[in-house]
């Protein structure tokens, strides 16, 4: 296997792969790591690997999150998912999947690789938005392959209440089923990204190759499987692994810009989030963080160096 070097350079490398789907369709997907430092590892006591997904319409870019699992004793892999990031391709349409467990394949294959790297054990897995969804969903498909699960943000429910989201699969569902790639005509919203690009009010250099500004097209299919995956989270994973679930405070989820938007999640509705939570597994710890973004991560200072002491102080009782 040919690690190349990746386009956040310095001590990150990445490799292409394709993974065959359980329908037979072979998928292009990204592995990125940390190079791991042998050095380090002794310092710090190596305590495993953890494997980071992203959210939809974004890539993997937090060079800070990589180097705090590092410094934290976890060799640090992150997926492109196929259709997104790194993992573009001219022919496919951006973020789209009919069924959020056609991940599971380019997962297992990146699972199999960080083995193959002399990680062996379970994985500690993290995701992000929608990345927390397929997370958390593969997670409960593979018991005792994640020993740790970390959510960040993930979009586990539609805002407001099941309801809402029951009366919008009502309506997707058809054209989802006779013409899966139709776009929906649904309000363009860049709120989020205005607070996290460089570009903007942000501080965080995005490359819009892959991360468009406005988020790739929303698509029948697409909204079909992540409604899906919603029930299926709805009814509950009984995931055994230790789960913590970072949040922000508060939501400003409007369709016109509002200052409230730095300081709070302008994509998903936590409270509905943070409840829904609770229906994961047997082990869930919640953090409600004053002043975070959708991204913890990508929070202004001191807001993310107080995410990254809760996840810190997680570890230590669960790592």
């Amino acid at each position: 296997m040919q690690w190349q070097q990746d386009i956040l350079g310095g001590d990150f490398e990445s490799h292409s792969f394709v993974a065959t789907g359980p329908d037979g369709v072979e998928r292009t997907a990204t592995l990125v790591r940390l190079r791991p430092d042998p050095d380090r590892a002794a310092a710090n006591g190596r305590r495993g690997a953890v494997l980071f997904l992203h959210g939809w319409s974004d890539y993997f870019f937090n060079v800070d999150l990589a180097r705090f699992w590092a410094g934290a004793g976890y060799d640090f892999y992150a997926l492109d998912m196929h259709n997104h990031g790194r993992s573009l391709r001219p022919e496919s349409p951006g973020g789209y999947v009919a069924d959020l467990a056609a991940y599971d394949a380019e997962i297992e294959e990146a699972r199999r690789i960080i083995r193959t790297e002399g990680a062996p054990g379970p994985l500690a897995l993290m995701g992000h938005s929608t990345g927390g969804l397929v997370a958390a969903l593969w997670t409960s498909r593979h018991p005792g392959d994640v020993s740790l699960l970390v959510l960040n943000s993930p979009w586990l429910e539609m805002h407001g209440s099941s309801l809402v989201r029951r009366a919008a699969a009502g309506m997707v569902r058809p054209v989802a089923r006779l013409r899966p790639q139709t776009v929906l005509r649904l309000p363009e919203r860049g709120h989020y990204w205005r607070t996290i690009s460089s570009a903007a009010d942000g501080e965080w250099p995005l490359d819009e190759r892959y991360r468009p500004r406005m988020a790739f097209p929303v698509r029948a299919g697409w909204l079909r499987a992540v409604l899906a995956g919603h029930a299926r989270v709805a009814r509950g994973l009984a995931i055994e692994a230790p789960i913590l679930v970072l949040l922000s405070k508060g939501s400003a989820n409007g369709l016109l810009w509002s200052e409230e938007m730095r300081r709070t999640d302008a994509v998903l509705d936590v409270n509905t989030i943070s409840a829904r939570a609770l229906t994961l597994g047997r082990t869930v710890t919640l953090e409600r963080i004053d002043g975070a973004l959708h991204d913890v991560f990508l929070s202004p200072e001191p807001i993310r160096s107080d995410a990254y002491s809760r996840l810190a102080r997680w570890l230590r009782a669960y790592g």
